[in-house]
C-alpha cells in the first residue's frame, strides 16, 4: 500500500469515526426518577432542579447526578422549577404552586388555584406570576405567597408567563395573548390569534415572539400588540421561543425547527427532524439544542442549522422536557424517567441554565 493510500485510508477512517461519534454521543451521567420527566431543568449553583409524573421535584448534583433532595407533591409536576433568592418555585397538577428551600427542599408556602398548574413560574420584583388551568393568571408575593391579584382569561392558561418592562405577557387557550401589567394585573392588550397559544412568550427588543397551535408564529409589538409579522410555520407550535443575536428559534409539530430573523420574519435556515419537536430550543450563541418526540437530542449550529450531533435518549421514548445548558454540559429529561447529562459541542462553555433562560422567562439572552 502506498504512503498516499494510507493516508487517504486514514482519512476516510477519521471520517466515519466522526460520524459515528456524532450520533452515539454518550452520557456522562443518567439518574433515573420514578416516573416520566417532562419538566425542564432549573440550574443554580451545584445543583439541578426537575419535577417529574411521580410528583416529586428532585435536586441533584450537576456534577454526577446524584439526589440531594425529593419534596413530594400531591400531583403530577408538568410545571418546570424556577430559582431565586435561595428559593425555589413550580406547580403540580395538585393545583398547587410551591415554594421550597432551594438548599433542603423544606417547603416554605404552598398557594391553591382552581385547577391544574402545567404553567411554570416566573419571578420579578419580588413577586411570581403562574397561569392555572381555572383560567386564571395569577401574581403572588414570592415570600410569603399571599395572592397580590389575579386576571380571568376565558380557557386554561398552558403557557408560561414572562416578564419584562414593567408588563407581563402570557398566552390563553382562548387562543389570545396578553399583556399585563405586572404590578396590578389589568390589561393593557390582548391579540387575538384564533387558536390555542400553549406557547410561552419570548420577549426582545420590545416585541413579543409566540406561536399557536395552528402553525401561526407572530411577533408583536410589545407596547401595543400590534402584529409586526407573521410565519406560518409546517404544523402547530407548542414550543416556546428562544431569541439571541438578532434570530427566534423554535420548533413545530411537523418535526421542524426555524431560524428566523427576528426583526423582518424571513426564515435563516430550518432543520427537518424525523419526528415532532415541541420542546423550546436552548441557544448558547453558536449552537442550538432541542429535542424529539422519538426520543433524539440535537445539537445544531446555530449559523446555518447543521447538524453538530445528535444523541438517542431511548427509541420512542418522547422528550418533552427542553434542554438547558451550563458550564459545557446539556441536561434533559425523556419519559421513561431519565435525566441525562451530555457534553455540549466542542468549546461550548455557553449557558441557558433554566426554562425560557431567565427567572422572569424572557426567553432570551
Amino acid at each position: 500500500m502506498s504512503a498516499q493510500t494510507k493516508l487517504v485510508t486514514l482519512f476516510i477512517l477519521s471520517s466515519i469515526m466522526s460520524i459515528v461519534c456524532a450520533c452515539n454521543r454518550r452520557p456522562v451521567w443518567v439518574f433515573q426518577a420514578d416516573s416520566g420527566v417532562f419538566s425542564t431543568f432549573s440550574i443554580s449553583g451545584d445543583n439541578i432542579y426537575v419535577g417529574s409524573d411521580d410528583g416529586k421535584l428532585y435536586c441533584l448534583k450537576t456534577a454526577n447526578g446524584e439526589k440531594v433532595w425529593e419534596f413530594q407533591t400531591g400531583g403530577e409536576v408538568f410545571s418546570s422549577p424556577v430559582v431565586s433568592g435561595g428559593f425555589v418555585y413550580m406547580g403540580s397538577t395538585d393545583r398547587k404552586l410551591y415554594c421550597l428551600n432551594a438548599l433542603t427542599g423544606e417547603k416554605e408556602w404552598e398557594f391553591e388555584t382552581g385547577d391544574i398548574i402545567y404553567s411554570s413560574p416566573a419571578i420579578s420584583d419580588g413577586k411570581v406570576y403562574v397561569g392555572s388551568f381555572d383560567h386564571l393568571v395569577y401574581s403572588l408575593d414570592a415570600i410569603t405567597g399571599t395572592k397580590v391579584w389575579d386576571f380571568e382569561t376565558a380557557d386554561a392558561v398552558e403557557s408560561s408567563p414572562a416578564v419584562s418592562g414593567g408588563f407581563v405577557y402570557v398566552g390563553s387557550n382562548d387562543g389570545n395573548v396578553y399583556c399585563l401589567n405586572a404590578a396590578t394585573g389589568e390589561k393593557v392588550w390582548e391579540f387575538p390569534t384564533g387558536f390555542m397559544v400553549e406557547s410561552s412568550p419570548a420577549v426582545s427588543g420590545g416585541f413579543v415572539y409566540v406561536g399557536n397551535d395552528e402553525g401561526s408564529f407572530y411577533c408583536l409589538n410589545a407596547a401595543t400588540g400590534t402584529k409586526a409579522w407573521e410565519f406560518f410555520a409546517s404544523d402547530y407550535v407548542y414550543s416556546s421561543p428562544a431569541v439571541s443575536d438578532g434570530k427566534v428559534y423554535f420548533g413545530s409539530g411537523q418535526g421542524s425547527v426555524y431560524c428566523l430573523n427576528a426583526v423582518s420574519g424571513t426564515k435563516v435556515w430550518e432543520f427537518v427532524a424525523d419526528s415532532e419537536a415541541d420542546t423550546s430550543p436552548a441557544v448558547t450563541g453558536d449552537y442550538v439544542y432541542f429535542g424529539t418526540e422519538d426520543g433524539i437530542v440535537y445539537c445544531l449550529k446555530a449559523a446555518n442549522g447543521d447538524k453538530v450531533w445528535q444523541f438517542n435518549a431511548g427509541a420512542y421514548e418522547y422528550i418533552l422536557s427542553s434542554p438547558v445548558v451550563s458550564s459545557g454540559y446539556v441536561y434533559i429529561g425523556n419519559e421513561n424517567g431519565k435525566v441525562f447529562c451530555l457534553k455540549t459541542a466542542a468549546g461550548d462553555n455557553g449557558q441557558w441554565p433554566m426554562f425560557r433562560y431567565n427567572p422572569s422567562r424572557t426567553g432570551a439572552r
